[in-house]
């Protein structure tokens, strides 16, 4: 499944107004349902989690693992995925881990 990405800030507040939230270890998901036929994704890692590299490194991560799996979500969706600190430290299969057992607390798969 394809996803589209979030692109402007008015999104990512309305995400994360709904208050819908859900975490893990590594990452918060936060969803809201969007009027669109698409789920659309946004990735926010913060400068707490080290620098532009690094940073970098854990969104391409992210991607990564969004892109090669296989989700079958339900409905759709505005989801954004906000990297915690210790997300640094994962590695590609613990990344895809954490992101299935969100989208599974979510009840989107």
């Amino acid at each position: 499944m394809t996803f589209v990405p979030l692109k402007n800030n008015f999104d990512y507040r309305n995400v994360y107004e709904a208050h819908h939230s859900k975490a893990n270890r590594l990452f918060v998901m936060y969803i809201t349902k969007n009027e669109l036929s698409c789920n659309r994704i946004g990735i926010s890692v913060s400068k707490k989690v080290g620098n532009s590299v690094v940073r970098h490194h854990v969104k391409r991560l992210v991607k990564e693992n969004l892109r090669l799996a296989d989700y079958e979500l339900s409905g759709s969706n505005d989801i954004v995925i906000v990297a915690r600190a210790s997300s640094k430290d994962a590695d590609f299969h613990k990344v895809g881990e954490a992101l299935l057992h969100l989208f599974k607390l979510h009840h989107l798969c």
